[in-house]
């Protein structure tokens, strides 16, 4: 099997992972930290100390419902920066649309319909914001302007943007622990949310063992 670096954000993701994959040759888990800078350098340091074949971004996340709700298992098909860009007083312009970079990243098509059949995961975007939302105001409206989206999380596009330096493919996977919108800390789940990733990533292990990113070019 190709050899697979897991970054999540922090060390009860990391260790919810690593229960799982336990064993399993060539899967390297590490918390890369929070946001997408620290998780962009963490991992870019990693994939220049070892080859890797694969780059996944996991860990919990906000749930946009009723489409993702607490409890269920989310896979990227898109890899969004949401709010990379510039607010206009004709509103936010990504930043793609004032001439930079790139806001968007896709994981490969084969590889998320076997993500999604092993574990139930629903594919969608994962959106990467670097300010949590808080407000339904604010949950709505990157709803309206990312229809497919299904969570909101801190990490998965500066993971995508260092394994896209490395030439080396990424996916994310996440697991609802809230809905997206105003924070009530009483309604979170992060233990069943861990629990979740688990047992996804316990699931996962055929599809790593299988996969060969030179089959799906």
């Amino acid at each position: 099997m190709v050899r697979v670096l897991v970054a999540t954000a922090v060390p009860a993701e990391r260790d919810a992972v690593a229960e799982a994959v336990h064993g399993l040759p060539g899967v390297e888990v590490i918390a890369a930290g929070v946001g997408p800078a620290r998780a962009a350098a963490t991992t870019a340091t990693a994939l220049a100390g070892a080859p890797y074949g694969l780059v996944i971004s996991t860990g919990i996340a906000g749930g946009f419902a009723p489409h993702a709700p607490v409890g269920s298992l989310v896979v990227a098909d898109e890899i969004t920066a949401a709010d990379l860009g510039a607010e206009t007083p004709d509103g936010f312009l990504p930043v793609t649309e004032l001439g930079f970079g790139t806001v968007s990243h896709r994981p490969p098509e084969a590889l998320v319909r076997e993500v999604a059949t092993a574990t139930g995961a629903r594919p969608g975007a994962v959106l990467t914001v670097s300010t949590v939302t808080g407000t339904a105001v604010r949950a709505a409206w990157l709803r309206e302007r990312h229809p497919t989206a299904l969570a909101e999380a801190m990490e998965g596009f500066g993971v995508a943007e260092a394994a896209a330096a490395h030439g080396v493919p990424v996916l994310e996977i996440r697991a609802v622990s809230n809905p997206v919108g105003p924070r009530d800390r009483a309604a979170w789940r992060i233990g069943d949310a861990l629990a979740a990733l688990t047992d996804a990533f316990g699931k996962l292990a055929p599809v790593l063992e299988s996969w060969n990113p030179h089959d799906h070019q």
